[in-house]
């Protein structure tokens, strides 16, 4: 029987709330799905990842592996609250891409959204394509982008005790929603302009690569790299960065406050230059620090 990685059942075990905590029959997995966009139907492999999701049972209280094969699997994926312990597997962030350009809004937009408690994720990058640097290449439309910018979320995550293992999130503004719950992320890679790491989350985020993409916004504009929105002092929320870098295009503020106790802690992380040298903005709480 296949088993969760050791280190990762370790973290989640030690998060559990007893009101909340879901066994998921500790580190065994119960049963594996593979999805392979290249293979035929009817070959008891599905070839979307929203199928397989479709095919756990609710209220499964055993760890089901979903393995996605290599390939770009362009569709949203949602994970209903009704369905925790799942570990998702990718083949690599390089090779294994969930991807869409949904924006508008931020509770309809997500490729990929994630609301039970005990989901993991490794080797998978999630995208919204909409507004992404990588495809602003000409100087017409970079001057077009401040008119265009929207909402557009690569993932959002309720559920509590989730990991996020070598994974990727790809976007422009709002690209990661760590909406609430207690989230660790581990060499993972994180790229977007405006607010893109964003909520009321309790994680941590360890030796991740943090890429600025604000150089496609108009002369003078900055980016914003986290918006963290803790509410009162009493609230055990906040951000953690632990080593990783931040690095990219542009000049962009390390956050700006989206609640009144925003908490957001750079812990021996390489900054370069595109940090500006003010640091942090207090947006809408000025007089407040």
């Amino acid at each position: 029987m296949q088993l969760l990685p050791t280190y990762i059942f370790f973290i989640l075990v030690t998060s559990s709330r007893v009101s909340r905590a879901v066994d998921c029959g500790n580190e065994n997995i119960e049963s594996t799905i593979t999805v392979d966009k290249s293979v035929k139907p009817d070959t008891g492999v599905f070839q979307t990842i929203q199928d397989a999701i479709d095919s756990i049972p609710l209220n499964n209280d055993q760890w089901v592996k979903v393995h996605i094969s290599p390939g770009i699997y362009n569709e949203k994926v949602t994970i209903p609250q009704e369905k925790p312990c799942i570990f998702l597997e990718g083949s690599g962030r390089d090779v294994t891409t969930i991807k869409y350009d949904d924006h508008g809004q931020t509770d309809t937009s997500a490729t990929f959204t994630s609301s039970p408690d005990n989901v993991v994720a490794k080797g998978i990058t999630f995208e919204n394509s909409y507004n992404r640097a990588s495809v602003l290449t000409s100087y017409y439309r970079r001057m077009a982008v401040e008119d265009s910018i929207t909402w557009a979320l690569a993932a959002r995550i309720y559920g509590d005790k989730s990991a996020f293992l070598e994974c990727g999130f790809l976007g422009f503004q709002d690209t990661l929603w760590d909406a609430r719950g207690r989230h660790y992320f581990n060499d993972t890679y994180i790229e977007g302009g405006i607010d893109f790491i964003w909520g009321n989350g309790q994680s941590v985020y360890e030796n991740c690569m943090i890429n600025v993409t604000a150089g496609i916004l108009p002369e003078g504009i900055k980016g914003y790299i986290t918006a963290q929105d803790r509410k009162s002092e009493d609230e055990p929320t906040g951000f953690l960065f632990r080593g990783g870098s931040v690095s990219g295009s542009g000049q962009a503020f390390l956050g700006r406050a989206y609640g009144p106790y925003s908490r957001v802690i750079f812990q021996e992380t390489t900054l370069s230059e595109v940090v500006t040298p003010e640091g942090w903005f207090a947006w809408n709480y000025q007089g407040q620090e």
